[in-house]
């Protein structure tokens, strides 16, 4: 699954233009690597996001291509 649908999948970006903005401008990295929005999700990748001043750390569990809310925490685990 593309990088900027997951994020927005998953809920950590509340929209998916947003997300692919923040990779575009660099603030998205995947395994330790700058990503840009194409950028293929698979479980077990280290998500990394800047958000301003703090970065927000996380571990993909699952993918889906939709999700409920209350699901969506389920999708990745925050390290």
């Amino acid at each position: 699954m593309r990088l900027d649908k997951y994020l927005k999948v998953s809920r950590l970006i509340k929209r998916r233009t947003v997300a692919n903005d923040a990779c575009d401008a660099g603030r998205v990295s995947v395994n330790g690597k700058t990503a840009k929005a194409s950028t293929e999700v698979k479980v077990g990748d280290i998500i990394e996001i800047g958000f301003g001043n703090s970065n927000v750390k996380v571990e993909v569990l699952d993918i889906q291509d939709t999700t409920k809310k209350n699901d969506a925490k389920e999708l990745f685990r925050y390290l």
